[in-house]
Order: structure tokens, then sequence, then C-alpha cells
């Protein structure tokens, strides 16, 4: 007989992933437009990151400002010393200059 949810026998499911051991998070950066997600370890500069989102949308890092719990994200930022969280999220706005 083989394995099947109807007879009573579970379907087999994979482990859960280790709950903040990981040496890597999952981030997603979203501008409102695009969500990107980036796999990236810990000790990462988010510099690296930040790049690596304008490049995509081909933006320039000058022209917008990243944010993590409405606190700006400096490029020498890691997910360490941010304390995020696998799936936490940075959002991206554009930059401010001048104005009436």
């Amino acid at each position: 007989m083989a394995d099947n949810p109807e007879n009573g026998t579970p379907p087999q499911q994979e482990a859960p992933p280790a709950a903040g051991g990981g040496d890597h998070l999952n981030i997603k950066v979203t501008d409102n437009n695009n969500e990107v997600f980036f796999k990236i370890k810990r000790s990462t500069k988010l510099e690296k990151l930040m790049s690596a989102f304008c490049d995509r949308q081909g933006k320039t890092l000058q022209s917008v400002r990243f944010l993590f719990e409405g606190q700006r994200v400096q490029p020498g930022d890691t997910p360490d010393t941010l304390e995020m969280q696998d799936g936490d999220c940075l959002e991206v706005h554009q930059e401010q200059v001048g104005g009436y």
C-alpha cells in the first residue's frame, strides 16, 4: 500500500527551518511598486543589498533612501546591527531634494 492521505497516513513534510539559528536571512525590499527578495548573511553590509536593488530598478543610491522600521538604513549597517529577523522588510522612498 502506498502512503495516501485518504487512508489515514499523513503525507511527508519537510522539517521547518531552525528559528533564528540560520546564517542567512530573507529580506524583502519594496518601493510600493516593486518587491524584490534578497537572501543575505547576517554580517553582510546592507550597502550590497541596496546597490543591487538600485541596479535592478535603474535608480541611483543617492536618489533613494532605505528605511527599516521607520529608521534610515546606513550602507555600513548589517542585519545583525539592526537586529533584523528572517522575512523583515526594507522600504525604499524617493529622496526629497529641495522644495517649495
